[in-house]
């Protein structure tokens, strides 16, 4: 009987690696530099903080263990430049950054949505990494590893979700004193259904804030 030779696998990757997929898809992007861009959406599964406006408490458990080679011609299949991997919390599982690496050395634009509170230097460095700082409406706002502001790229983007007038002080205080827009884009994006994109606009012109005001689209299209 013939025996079936080794499984083939990415050269960037090790075999037997695998990630906790919850859904694969093709849209628009919803937030960052590159919103309303279309792109292949790749939602992990699992996350380690609980904000209060969180919009994808579905991606905290579930899922599909998926080798990446498997993975990666899922992907490829959508026949799409940009490659958007969100959650969830990416950056808890570790076989990410080797399916960045293969990604971006297939010649993909990609991008990783990350709550900032793990360790963003292992990130791919062609890769752009949009990284929340969260404020007190999150309920998180201690959990951020602030050190991370240090490890930015120009391409990368630091994101605050407002919430209201305290979520804004807090926000504009460390956008201040860290000097951010000289690191990269900082947007502001209002929780949706909470805070009035309007009125936030007014208090970024107010203080003269270098950031954009970041919609999210996917709140306003439903595009999969």
């Amino acid at each position: 009987m013939d025996q079936a030779g080794p499984q083939k696998h990415s050269p960037g990757t090790r075999p037997g690696e695998c990630l906790l997929v919850q859904e694969i898809f093709t849209s628009v992007i919803g937030e960052g530099t590159s919103a309303g861009r279309p792109g292949v959406i790749v939602r992990l599964t699992g996350c380690n903080l609980r904000c209060s406006y969180c919009d994808t408490q579905y991606a905290y458990t579930g899922g599909n263990q998926t080798g990446l080679p498997e993975l990666i011609k899922k992907i490829e299949k959508h026949k799409q430049k940009r490659v958007l991997l969100t959650g969830g919390e990416p950056l808890l599982q570790k076989p990410v950054h080797n399916l960045l690496r293969e990604l971006n050395n297939e010649g993909h634009e990609t991008m990783i949505e990350t709550n900032g509170s793990l360790d963003i230097r292992p990130i791919p460095k062609e890769t752009k990494t949009i990284m929340d700082i969260k404020t007190p409406g999150s309920g998180y706002a201690r959990h951020c590893m602030m050190e991370n502001l240090d490890w930015l790229k120009p391409a990368d983007n630091v994101k605050f979700v407002i919430t209201d007038g305290k979520d804004y002080n807090f926000s504009r205080n460390i956008i201040k004193k860290r000097r951010l827009p000289e690191k990269c884009a900082v947007i502001m994006s209002p929780a949706h259904g909470t805070m009035d994109p309007a009125l936030l606009a007014e208090w970024i012109l107010k203080d003269k804030l270098d950031v954009v005001l970041g919609l999210q689209l996917h709140k306003y299209i439903n595009v999969k």
